[in-house]
């Protein structure tokens, strides 16, 4: 593997991304190796303060910036524009996630860079969009959640709206966003020009509802919280002596298994469950079998049966369960990385695994840790205009 070069070998990004969706899509294309130079404040990105704190240092920064160069500028001041200028001419990819019109205002609307650098990319993430009823609104992760109806199918139905554990939408922004970027690069090669992108929460809100949502604009059904079971299912979580399990699956297939495994194999020719829609009349006849059946198995002996029967299924880790599987280590889900503050830490690894490309993953930087190498080596900027830029506080 050694010697590998990465597939986004000689692409230069330019990510003036703040908390997760922006600054997540630069990270995709840092780990496919893209050179991402993250452009912060004199004081650093605000997200730098985030938690968890690690000896000193924010794990919530890490987590989508490492493997990113950095430069502190002011970008208020004309000499600091400049330099951001200067490095549109020589880049690929412009990252923003300021409120529409803010970047704009900065001076750095697309119509500009595409003046400066007709091959620019540029990624817009907000939170609805850079046209639409709500543009100027302001957002994160739960607006998309809450705005698209996800929040309403979440949870148990004699519970609230509930959001995802995690900012799931903020995730998927920022696949959108890296897929936009990885199309209009490929575009480019035949047009020799670059683009707009636009992408939002609230529009990856609504992709994580689009059955929900066909269901009710086709045939006006609503579609209830339901908790950890659906409805006319026996999917769902089962405890066991230990734990809790998950188990999916609803082909008469794996129903013959589960029926084999739990030993009522005179269930695959009952009449109440020979197809799915009778099953699902009688879903709640398996489903008592199932939590009787789980609740003589440990968590570790349930999930062997299934593996060992073919049904999908496996544990419902906590974190501290989930941070020892073998499978997070194995597949380099996380990485162990030198840091500038807490000697090391955790950050995210190799998620897309390229069989001819090498997946990188670099350290975090300290705030404005490029400044020179990107002035003088990218810009060919004296060692004397440098010394300049710093006194007058342009740079940090």
């Amino acid at each position: 593997m050694a010697g590998r070069k990465t597939a986004l070998e000689g692409i230069r990004v330019l990510d003036l991304g703040r908390y997760q969706a922006g600054p997540r899509a630069g990270l995709e294309l840092a780990r496919m190796g893209a050179e991402v130079i993250k452009l912060e404040s004199l004081e650093g990105d605000e997200s730098r303060q985030g938690v968890p704190q690690v000896r000193g240092q924010s794990g919530y920064w890490v987590q989508y910036n490492s493997g990113k160069k950095c430069i502190a500028l002011d970008t208020r001041n004309e000499k600091g524009r400049r330099i951001i200028r200067d490095l549109v001419k020589i880049s690929d990819v412009f990252i923003q996630n300021f409120r529409p019109g803010v970047i704009g205002k900065m001076g750095f609307s697309y119509d500009v860079l595409h003046q400066l650098n007709p091959g620019i990319i540029m990624l817009n993430v907000s939170a609805y969009g850079q046209y639409g009823p709500y543009k100027d609104r302001v957002g994160l992760d739960t607006v998309g959640q809450a705005i698209s109806g996800f929040m309403s199918i979440t949870g148990y139905p004699e519970n609230p709206p509930t959001r995802a554990g995690s900012s799931i939408v903020d995730r998927v922004t920022a696949l959108h966003g890296t897929i936009g970027v990885l199309a209009a690069l490929h575009e480019r090669q035949f047009s020799g020009e670059g683009q707009s992108i636009d992408v939002c929460l609230a529009d990856s809100g609504y992709s994580l509802t689009e059955i929900a949502m066909v269901k009710y604009l086709e045939a006006g059904e609503f579609t209830e919280r339901e908790g950890n079971f659906r409805a006319g299912s026996y999917n769902g979580a089962y405890q066991t002596k230990d734990g809790w399990v998950a188990l999916v699956g609803s082909s008469q297939n794996i129903f013959e298994r589960i029926c084999e495994m739990i030993g009522r194999p005179e269930w695959k020719t009952d009449p109440r469950f020979t197809d799915r829609s009778t099953r699902r009349e009688n879903a709640e006849v398996p489903r008592q079998a199932l939590i009787e059946w789980f609740l003589t198995m440990t968590m570790k002996e349930a999930v062997a049966a299934l593996a060992q029967a073919g049904i999908p299924g496996t544990e419902i880790n906590n974190i501290a369960q989930a941070a020892a599987e073998p499978h997070l280590w194995e597949r380099e889900l996380m990485v162990k990385v030198s840091d500038p503050i807490a000697g090391t830490i955790h950050v995210p690894g190799k998620f897309i695994k390229l069989s001819r490309s090498e997946t990188v993953v670099g350290s975090p930087a300290a705030i404005g840790q490029h400044n020179e190498e990107i002035l003088c080596g990218l810009l060919n900027y004296s060692r004397q205009q440098l010394d300049e830029l710093r006194s007058e506080g342009v740079i940090r």
